[in-house]
């Protein structure tokens, strides 16, 4: 897949040379930005045909509270390492409202709702969900990679009806000692008691990304976006 690629202060994005027909917008996690999921594009494989837009955006640098108040690019505050901890998330509502205005831009582009994935990893992916949750027109999907549903009950009482029954592809690593995976297995149960659509693959691995998930991710795209 050829791509150009444009850089901004605020995002990476990855044109096809066609003009885009769908949209990935892909959040990064914890102190990592943009770049960090710009390779795996071309791992991905996908075909050309596609003609998808990636969009990688940069999180907002602010102190953390579980890194001693460091400053790093991060979605909202984590308290703590903890389930109650992580729904302590300050900033997620201003993170969330930035994505919507960046699902806005590609609509403004001409590309459909019905052909934007969000998609994000560990703490991106939180944002990501509670993103398409509340999105008011209905999205293509969701990729929600080693993460977990900050506020569980609140956003899903209060989640826009488009997006009901939202197809969601979870992945997490059964050995991750950052995120859990009984965190990803409540995400997962609470979104299929909602009415998602949620397929989950576990994987033998930590808090990262492996091959035999990039070929599910592809796999999964093309059948969302084909």
């Amino acid at each position: 897949m050829t791509l150009d690629l444009l850089e901004t202060d605020h995002a990476v994005t990855l044109n096809p040379s066609a003009a885009a027909s769908a949209t990935v917008i892909w959040l990064h996690g914890l102190g990592a930005d943009g770049y960090d999921f710009v390779p795996i594009v071309t791992e991905l494989r996908l075909p050309v045909s596609l003609a998808i837009r990636f969009v990688f955006p940069h999180a907002s640098v602010r102190p953390v509270t579980i890194n001693g108040g460091y400053e790093m690019r991060a979605w909202y505050d984590i308290k703590a390492l903890t389930a109650t901890g992580r729904d302590n998330a300050e900033g997620l509502e201003a993170s969330v409202e930035r994505i919507a205005s960046l699902v806005e831009r590609e609509q403004a582009l001409g590309v459909a709702a019905s052909r934007i994935v969000l998609a994000g990893f560990s703490q991106g992916g939180a944002v990501a969900l509670h993103a398409a949750l509340a999105a008011p027109a209905r999205l293509a999907g969701v990729v929600a990679l080693s993460t977990y549903l900050p506020r569980a009950e609140s956003v899903l009482r209060t989640r826009s009806a488009a997006n009901r029954g939202l197809p969601i592809l979870m992945c997490h690593g059964t050995n991750d000692p950052v995120v859990d995976i009984s965190m990803g297995i409540a995400a997962r149960d609470a979104l299929t008691a909602a009415g998602d659509a949620v397929e989950w693959h576990a994987y033998p691995m930590q808090h990262e990304v492996s091959a035999r998930e990039i070929a599910e991710i592809s796999r999964w795209l093309v059948s969302r976006l084909g």
